[in-house]
């Protein structure tokens, strides 16, 4: 049968609705049947769209013969995109048709014209990408709200500044209290960020609900949103090579900054503060320069919080819990000793939990892989249809195969019966 499709990444105005589209598409059916694929919500730059992906499998599959579309762009905005997906209408036999273009692909001097128009579409995309990325960066430098979650100590207000309506931050009494102890706390020589947290556990404070973890405490204290930004604060970013959009006398010692990277909608929270933007703020801060800048010096020297954990370091690394908090064991090693250990994440990053206790990874590994060995050998074995193919032991198995059959047969336990839980415990 025909498939229309229709697009719409944001419901404006003065674009034109889903519904216009497909009424607009119905008269190219001439009566035929046809299956709808909409996508509303989702930008032409890719064909990561669930519909447009399961009308592609339905040409695939020999269901339509032909696609409308409102207009071009509804389908795509990439030139490489639109031309593999015409290499595979093509392929199936597809015709493709326009509404409004009045598109024949059926003749040369049709698909010419056609990948000329998606040029011009990539090119609107491009020049849209460009204007909005400029447009960001003019009002971040006129200190408008740029939205993102509130930091804590905050709470967002209407303001105007320069005649456009906009918002800033006002302290939370509450919240300014605990942000001030946290500066003090991390302030002092020998404290870390995982003291601090320890510190505020042993209150009961917490963060709006949950519970501090030594990332939150990192992020706050590098913040410059909370400092009450005076000469030494200008000083300080311009000789680590940040850029600094107001003037040095705007600095008097009362509002806090905006941070910016680049043209980036996301707040830039790294230990080096070269090639951020720095912005005086509307609103008032709460923490004085000389601590602010203390705690911030001081974790210029802390590289990160924690050193990554990727699953490469061993095979078990989320599937195994801490039978105290829930939280998944992860796997660490120390210079000092050459061992793995299986550690749990959420006393890693918070120590809100006391542990599991020493946990050595080799001797789990070697725990797990015997009792699979075990569990594989009562099952009934199964003819490979060859008398040359040899399957590799468990041993032999690669890191990766053994986490993609270890992923299996949870699945399969799971599959068979979900009543089963599996624990472990060493």
């Amino acid at each position: 049968m025909i498939a229309i499709y229709a697009r719409q990444s944001v419901e404006r105005a003065d674009s034109i609705s889903i519904e216009q589209q497909i009424e607009l598409c119905r008269y190219e059916t001439r009566g035929e049947p046809f299956r709808e694929y909409t996508d509303r919500g989702f930008s032409g730059k890719n064909i990561n769209r669930p519909q447009l992906l399961r009308m592609m499998d339905d040409i695939r599959s020999g269901f339509i013969h032909t696609v409308i579309v409102y207009r071009l762009d509804r389908i795509s905005r990439s030139v490489l995109d639109f031309s593999g997906m015409m290499k595979e209408f093509g392929r199936y036999g597809v015709q493709f048709i326009s509404a409004t273009e009045k598109f024949d692909t059926s003749s040369p001097m049709g698909n010419a014209m056609l990948n000329i128009c998606i040029v011009f579409a990539q090119l609107e995309r491009e020049t849209i990408q460009k204007r909005v990325a400029d447009s960001y960066i003019s009002r971040s430098r006129k200190s408008l709200y740029m939205g993102g979650s509130v930091p804590f100590g905050f709470r967002k207000i209407p303001t105007v500044i320069d005649g456009i309506r906009t918002s800033m931050y006002e302290a939370v009494p509450e919240e300014a209290d605990t942000v001030r102890l946290i500066y003090e706390l991390y302030s002092r020589p020998d404290t870390s960020y995982g003291d601090v947290v320890s510190h505020l556990v042993s209150l009961g404070i917490t963060k709006r609900g949950k519970r501090w973890e030594r990332a939150r405490i990192r992020e706050l204290v590098i913040n410059p949103v909370y400092v009450r930004a005076d000469a030494d604060v200008y000083s300080f970013f311009t000789d680590n090579g940040a850029e600094v959009v107001n003037q040095p006398e705007d600095f008097i010692g009362a509002n806090g900054c905006y941070s910016y990277s680049g043209s980036s909608d996301k707040r830039k929270c790294s230990t080096s503060v070269a090639g951020e933007q720095i912005v005086i703020a509307p609103h008032k801060g709460i923490i004085d320069s000389s601590l602010w800048l203390e705690c911030r010096r001081k974790c210029m020297a802390v590289k990160q919080v924690i050193p990554t954990q990727k699953a490469k370091n061993s095979w078990l690394c989320g599937k195994v819990k801490c039978a105290k908090c829930g939280y998944a064991l992860t796997v660490k090693s120390f210079r000092a000793r050459p061992q793995r250990y299986l550690l749990c994440s959420h006393r890693l990053n918070s120590k809100a939990c006391e542990g599991a206790g020493t946990l050595f990874a080799d001797e789990a590994e070697q725990l797990v892989s015997a009792e699979i060995r075990r569990k594989l050998g009562e099952l009934r074995k199964l003819s490979s249809g060859r008398a040359d193919v040899r399957l590799p032991s468990w041993d032999e198995l690669s890191f990766s195969d053994k986490r993609r059959i270890t992923d299996a047969l949870i699945r399969a336990v799971y599959a068979a019966d979900s009543r089963i839980t599996i624990q472990w415990r060493f």
